[in-house]
């Protein structure tokens, strides 16, 4: 109960000092066909737009290079309700207020997410499950189960899974995600990754946050992660303009 209020602590803290930045707005849709779907969450109580986070970074790096048949959004992990809205309003495309079966399978759906976004990103996953709704690609990095949430069990309406976690510190990711139904999705795979030995700097997160979860920091912003992430989510997309993430 204290490590979590902690954790709760620091994440508030890091919340309120979030800062913006330019090309955070979700790309805009004018095609009556729906868009490839791209949607992140953010952990603990960060915010969408706060450009210090991996996460944000990717989003922007995509909006650049995809300016039409690519949505790109990214929610704190509080609003997935939002994000399931969303998905259901690009989806109806003839703007009935609901959904046939031909829309539903129109869906191209990827979703990504950080420590209580990664729980998030699972959650949403199943959601779209009980509406009948495929995903291409769900996309974890150290996630943090929420309470109520099982972020290991990954949906069988989702077509691809990939995990990534670290293991130091007193916030770390589940070690390990699995398919519902394996003939229906593939498990990319669970990748461990240490930074007791190998340190990533985050230029941009708070002192109290670096002190007290490093590792759990380190690998949203480590270049290896967010280029494999990048590289995963472009391999679903058109073909564009690679971005490298650079470690500072």
């Amino acid at each position: 109960m204290r490590l979590t209020i902690l954790c709760l602590f620091i994440s508030m803290l890091a919340a309120c000092n979030s800062t913006g930045g330019a090309g955070l707005d979700p790309t805009p849709v004018t095609s009556s066909i729906p868009p490839i779907m791209v949607i992140g969450f953010v952990g603990g109580f960060i915010r969408h737009d706060n450009v210090a986070h991996g996460g944000v970074q990717l989003a922007a790096g995509l909006r650049r290079d995809y300016r039409s048949g690519v949505y790109v959004r990214v929610f704190e992990n509080r609003r997935s309700e939002d994000a399931h809205k969303e998905i259901v309003r690009l989806l109806d495309t003839n703007h009935d207020g609901k959904l046939s079966e031909e829309e539903k399978q129109e869906a191209e759906i990827i979703i990504y997410g950080h420590s209580w976004g990664g729980s998030e990103t699972v959650a949403l996953a199943k959601v779209l499950q009980s509406d009948g709704i495929p995903v291409l690609l769900t996309i974890q990095v150290d996630s943090v189960a929420k309470i109520g949430e099982d972020d290991s069990l990954i949906p069988s309406n989702v077509a691809e899974a990939v995990n990534y976690y670290q293991l130091n510190g007193i916030v770390h990711g589940c070690p390990k995600i699995r398919a519902a139904d394996p003939s229906r999705t593939k498990i990319i795979g669970n990748y461990c990754f240490d930074y007791s030995s190998h340190p990533v700097s985050c230029p941009g997160n708070r002192w109290y946050a670096y002190l007290f979860e490093r590792s759990h920091i380190a690998i949203e912003c480590d270049p290896r992660v967010l280029n494999q992430v990048d590289a995963l989510i472009r391999s679903k997309l058109p073909a564009q303009t690679k971005v490298q993430f650079h470690k500072p």
